[in-house]
């Protein structure tokens, strides 16, 4: 959301919020007591939702991580592989022209 449409969302709810203390059939203290509640219940969902995603997020890191380490693994093996065919070709004593055809 853009600065303006967040101002205007607050606005409105800041709107909302007076019109329906205004018409609630309770006591303002009452009423100041319910949202209060249901404030803190907003602020304790919150909370809850970005520890979660905190968790997810650690667990994706994780992952990664593993994924990264596993890969690079394999690209080493894969180059100590070629280090070694590499090494056992230049090392291999030269073929004589009748044996390159005997095989």
């Amino acid at each position: 959301m853009d600065k303006n449409g967040f101002s205007s969302f607050l606005l409105g709810l800041g709107v909302g919020i007076g019109i329906g203390m205004l018409f609630a059939p309770k006591s303002g203290e009452e009423t100041r007591r319910i949202i209060k509640d249901k404030t803190g219940e907003g602020t304790d969902y919150v909370k809850q939702r970005g520890a979660e995603l905190r968790d997810s997020a650690g667990d994706l890191v994780n992952k990664g991580k593993d994924a990264w380490s596993r890969q690079k693994d394999t690209l080493t093996d894969a180059v100590e592989a070629g280090k070694q065919a590499y090494r056992e070709t230049v090392n291999r004593p030269p073929q004589s022209p009748a044996e390159g055809a005997a095989h």
